[in-house]
């Protein structure tokens, strides 16, 4: 049920006009127009991804699991296609020193059984040490398969943060796609929702109406106040936005013996 505003054109500050039903749906049968181009556009790009061309390489590189060192073959786990996300790692960081953007990421795939039912396997590799890796992998509770790269030429190992896509012809395989920054979103379906949402992600790149209120935990001092980029990626015990001193990436607080840290330890502060 919805109510028909005294005076349709009256405004709150900072937000858009109050209208009624009718003339919200006339402007949101508009937007759908450009969604829908957009849907179709995105279409067409993915059919030009699956035409690019591919670039074999050696197929027994090794990569360090669990098991010790295994051929990346195995990560195909007998499937013909393979996504792996390029996970950056800190030697030496603590846990809530990692990579936030990276936690993020990765948080939002926690296992790949859709995948898998497409004839899909799914696989995070990093460059740290297998030690450590396997200590941060046990401490976020993550099922997904994990592989230290350290040491390993690209494709498989090099920069990280990406997303890479390789296709198996037997035992020949073939990297298809790579992808990198904001190319990485499509996992992270939280951002997708915030989009939808009336104030979004609340990042300062955002194009907001006039007046638009800055989201955030505006601390003085805090590098990473409301409005700027992926501001939210770390709290607070008490789930506060922020990258202070007593912050983590923000699922790890659901992690067993999360407590507030003294030190952020990020990147760069250890050796």
């Amino acid at each position: 049920m919805t109510t028909t505003p005294s005076d349709p054109t009256s405004t709150h500050p900072g937000r858009p006009p109050v209208v009624d039903l009718a003339t919200w749906q006339a402007a949101r049968d508009e937007l759908l127009v450009r969604e829908k181009a957009h849907t179709r556009e995105g279409d067409a790009i993915a059919a030009a991804r699956r035409r690019l061309p591919m670039v074999e390489f050696d197929r027994t590189v090794e990569v360090v699991g669990p098991d010790g060192p295994v051929p990346f073959l195995d990560l195909f786990q007998g499937r013909d296609e393979l996504v792996i996300y390029k996970h950056m790692w800190y030697d030496g960081a603590p846990h809530q020193g990692q990579c936030e953007g990276c936690t993020t990421t990765v948080w939002h795939l926690k296992d790949a059984l859709y995948l898998n039912a497409r004839g899909v396997s799914f696989a995070v590799v990093t460059t740290g040490p297998w030690d450590e890796v396997a200590s941060f992998v046990e401490f976020m509770g993550y099922t997904q398969p994990w592989y230290s790269v350290r040491d390993v030429d690209e494709p498989v190992g090099g920069s990280m943060g990406y997303l890479t896509c390789f296709l198996r012809d037997g035992d020949r395989v073939f990297l298809t796609y790579s992808t990198t920054g904001r190319g990485t979103e499509p996992v992270n379906g939280s951002m997708r929702l915030l989009d939808m949402t009336p104030y979004g992600r609340g990042e300062a790149w955002e194009d907001n109406p006039n007046g638009w209120p800055v989201i955030g935990d505006v601390r003085a001092g805090d590098p990473s106040e409301g409005g700027q980029a992926c501001w939210y990626w770390r709290s607070d015990a008490d789930g506060l936005a922020t990258w202070g001193p007593t912050s983590r990436p923000v699922p790890q607080w659901t992690r067993p013996g999360a407590t507030p840290v003294k030190t952020l330890g990020r990147h760069g502060d250890y050796h």
